[in-house]
């Protein structure tokens, strides 16, 4: 049985996509490590890249090409400058020099180097091979595939293999909705309860505690620089940042200078039912824009839908329970992860694969599940909470225009924040005992629809809104 961490299900990391972003630059980092170990690195002349299926099909507007680049040149995801990019990138289109591992000058152009190709891999939609020529005249390739969220693995999943034996070891695996009911009854504890006890098992409260603030600090960041940079984001399609207007006109003369007064300022705010959709679009538009424009945000459980998670926890915290403190954001985060790995194990967290109910709806269910505890609901609540909002994302496709993350992925953040806090009210005044679906029935439903979906609905720009919209008019 596969144990994923919360660590797993939200990563810090650069936007705007985690499969089509994310994903490769953390392959290209996995790529030079190898050949590290195979003691092959110092070796190498030259390089190339390919991209395949989906990765070709909009890498481009998922900023693939500088992902790839940016793992090349041995750079961290979850640390490395935003604002020095574009500066990174630039420089290797000058000069035509790629320094691997920030140690290996070699020669590379990147118009040459990385191929876009509009053929699919076998083993998944999302495939990368590296291939590397050394001054011997022999040369090397390796293939890896961005299976969403992030994660990478080989064909062969030699290092998931070895990962489900290191977490072997955790008090209560889980797999199935059921299953985590179970324990939640057995042990008379909540989900995040039963959560933190399979987190113990790996790190210490310290260190769950300090990941967590870390992960918190970064979505608020990301919803704080969002409601406070206007502008048109980056990519073609002339889209106006909304979230600046939005919270201008939302906090009206209030003043703050940080994020900590800031939240302050908005619980200060007069609130009534359409100021309260306004603020839950505003955090989550706010996210998704930072994302859409390389910035920094939280894996969760993909950068696609980032915004949802912050802003149904921002909810909580600033319109809900004033005193609500790190203990509740750690709850809510401990709870969401949990919700978000049974969807990767049963079915998909890769809109490559299943289409936006991959990415939206599986956000949207997470923060249900997740709101749902916070609120007071019982585990069976928390799990019915998270079914019901899967069920109204069931179908949803993933037609982004141009192959970028902004129409109509940013919008569709605000609206799985919304039926997340929707699905979360329901499930508190109904009795699970009486569900007629469970959420495993809806995860099984979710992964035979994708299935059933035509790929061209599947992040390839080939159908939908895609197609229709003419890009001039946008």
């Amino acid at each position: 049985m596969e144990s994923i961490s919360v660590f797993d299900m939200l990563s810090i990391g650069v936007g705007p996509s985690s499969s089509h972003t994310l994903g490769p630059w953390r392959a290209a980092l996995r790529w030079i490590d190898e050949l590290k170990e195979a003691h092959k690195f110092h070796l190498i002349k030259s390089l190339k890249v390919d991209l395949y299926g989906s990765l070709s099909l909009t890498g481009k507007g998922h900023a693939t090409d500088i992902a790839v680049m940016l793992g090349l040149c041995g750079f961290d995801p979850e640390t490395f400058p935003i604002d020095d990019i574009q500066k990174e990138v630039d420089a290797i289109n000058a000069n035509y020099l790629l320094i691997l591992n920030s140690e290996l000058p070699v020669p590379f152009n990147p118009k040459e180097q990385i191929i876009f190709n509009r053929n699919f891999l076998d083993f998944h939609p999302n495939g990368i091979t590296f291939t590397a020529s050394f001054h011997d005249g022999s040369s090397t390739s390796d293939s890896f595939y961005s299976i969403g969220g992030g994660f990478v693995v080989k064909e062969e999943r030699k290092n998931e293999k070895i990962k489900m034996e290191a977490f072997s070891h955790f008090p209560y695996p889980i797999e199935k909705g059921t299953e985590l009911s179970a324990y939640c009854r057995a042990q008379q504890k909540t989900i995040s309860e039963i959560v933190l006890e399979n987190e113990r098992s790996l790190r210490t409260d310290e260190e769950i505690d300090e990941g967590l603030r870390a992960i918190w600090e970064v979505m608020l960041d990301s919803m704080y620089v969002g409601c406070h940079t206007e502008g048109i984001l980056p990519g073609g399609l002339n889209v106006t940042r909304r979230a600046f207007n939005m919270n201008k006109n939302l906090i009206g003369d209030k003043q703050y200078s940080n994020a900590e007064e800031w939240i302050t300022a908005i619980r200060n705010t007069k609130v009534y039912f359409r100021q309260i959709l306004k603020w839950v679009s505003c955090f989550a538009l706010a996210v998704n824009e930072v994302n859409a424009s390389l910035g920094r945000v939280v894996t969760a459980p993909t950068n696609g839908s980032a915004g949802v998670i912050p802003a149904v926890l921002m909810y909580y915290l600033v319109i809900e329970n004033h005193k609500a403190g790190f203990e509740h954001i750690k709850k809510f985060l401990l709870t969401a992860s949990e919700i978000g790995s049974i969807f990767k194990k049963g079915a998909t967290i890769s809109a490559a694969m299943g289409g936006c109910q991959a990415e939206i709806g599986v956000s949207s269910s997470m923060a249900a599940g997740a709101l749902c505890e916070l609120m007071g609901g019982t585990p069976d609540q928390c799990l019915m909470a998270s079914e019901i909002a899967m069920e109204h994302h069931l179908g949803l496709t993933c037609d982004p225009i141009a192959g970028l993350v902004q129409i109509p992925c940013i919008e569709r953040n605000a609206m799985g924040a919304i039926k997340a806090i929707n699905a979360c009210e329901i499930a508190l005044h109904s009795d699970p005992a009486k569900a007629k679906v469970p959420l495993d029935a809806v995860v099984a439903t979710m992964w035979e629809t994708a299935k059933d979906m035509t790929s061209k609905y599947k992040e390839t720009s080939e159908g939908g809104l895609a197609v229709q919209v003419n890009i001039s008019d946008c």
